[in-house]
């Protein structure tokens, strides 16, 4: 039953392109360029990765100045959205106005 069901199948069931029961796709000259490329970039990238710019010691706390003053630039930014303060009696003066002390 399972032969007769392979034989005489038209095509692949469901979507083509994804699934257990796929179609392969063709390989072209193109593809196989491009992932030539691309490893080559990739390769080339591994190599620039693999030579440090700067030694450990002048990589240690360089850039701790310029951290530090931008830390402080957004801490300032924050504090200028911060609103005044306010005390409770600003808020209440207006309950005030008739009331006066009897002597």
């Amino acid at each position: 039953m399972f032969l007769t069901l392979a034989l005489l199948r038209k095509g692949i069931p469901g979507k083509q392109w994804i699934g257990k029961y796929r179609r392969p796709r063709k390989i072209t000259w193109q593809m196989k360029s491009n992932m030539l490329k691309h490893l080559e970039r990739e390769a080339e990238n591994e190599y620039w990765i693999s030579r440090p710019y700067m030694t450990k010691q002048q990589e240690h706390s360089h850039a701790a100045e310029r951290r530090a003053q931008n830390w402080l630039k957004i801490k300032e930014t924050n504090f200028a959205k911060f609103p005044e303060h306010k005390h409770i009696t600003d808020h209440l003066s207006h309950l005030r106005v008739t009331k006066s002390w009897s002597s």
